[in-house]
């Protein structure tokens, strides 16, 4: 007797359905060697929420590490947006896309955490000639809540916006981050004030759109003396100014609002034109 064409036809989707159960299996077999057993290298989590440990960062490779000669820069960016919340049930470093739904709830406006734009600066800062030729001191961080984090000029900050964040979720957990294999630390929260740390034969500069001098930068970096290192405070927040008690001047460098990267371009840009670095 010839079997129904309905028979059939459900006998044909119980083999696809199997097909598709065996290629799921076989699939898994094949991803779960590759997952690491800690983690991966920027502090993500796991999928039951679990914390992995940050092993370490990179550090990047420069042409002349902190020479002894010559004057160097300091940058110090303010009112950084770094904040951890818990979300569900993992903590998370906050920030307006992601985090939008929950920033509400909590009564807070997303519009003011915004830590890639700390983020881009960095980038900006680390990838400069200027630390390339190894004028680049060190790059301090103040936060919204007033922590303080130091940041060598060697490291390797994360090319993504999600690896930095696992980074910096990390720092703010264990407060320090290490080098890959070795025991210096290249991020590290440390003590207020940061006036502490700054040389003393330096020139402190405040930058905002809000000053009333307006200056051209590379005339105004011209004009430091050949033998004092600059300090230059720059707003790391989506809105507000930089109000600081230590700077020595307070200027704007354009007409119009720029961002904190594009403002540090400047900056670095000038500073390479009055230090011959090509």
């Amino acid at each position: 007797m010839v079997r129904p064409y309905a028979v059939k036809g459900k006998k044909r989707k119980t083999r696809e359905e199997k097909y598709d159960r065996d290629e799921e299996e076989a699939a898994e077999q094949v991803e779960e060697p590759s997952k690491p057993a800690m983690g991966d290298e920027n502090g993500t989590q796991g999928k039951e929420g679990e914390q992995f440990e940050l092993e370490g960062i990179p550090i990047a490779p420069t042409t002349d590490q902190n020479p002894k000669s010559g004057p160097g820069v300091i940058f110090i960016l303010e009112k950084a947006s770094l904040e951890i919340g818990k979300v569900g049930k993992t903590e998370q470093l906050l920030n307006s896309d992601d985090h939008a739904n929950f920033l509400k709830k909590k009564g807070k406006n997303p519009a003011h955490y915004r830590p890639d734009i700390l983020h881009q600066a960095l980038l900006m800062v680390l990838d400069s000639p200027i630390n390339k030729a190894g004028r680049l001191r060190c790059v301090y961080v103040k936060t919204e809540d007033g922590k303080l984090i130091e940041i060598k000029p060697y490291v390797r900050i994360p090319r993504t916006f999600k690896r930095f964040s696992g980074v910096m979720l990390q720092l703010l957990q264990k407060l320090s981050i290490s080098a890959v294999g070795k025991r210096e630390k290249l991020m590290r929260m440390i003590k207020n004030p940061v006036t502490q740390y700054l040389p003393v034969n330096s020139r402190k500069a405040g930058l905002s759109y809000s000053s009333e001098k307006l200056v051209s930068i590379q005339k105004y970096v011209a004009a430091a003396e050949n033998n004092m290192d600059l300090v230059f405070v720059v707003g790391a927040m989506a809105h507000g100014k930089v109000e600081t008690d230590y700077t020595d001047d307070f200027v704007s460098i354009c007409s119009y609002p720029l961002s904190a990267a594009y403002c540090i371009t400047m900056i670095c840009q000038a500073l390479a034109g009055k230090w011959n670095i090509l």
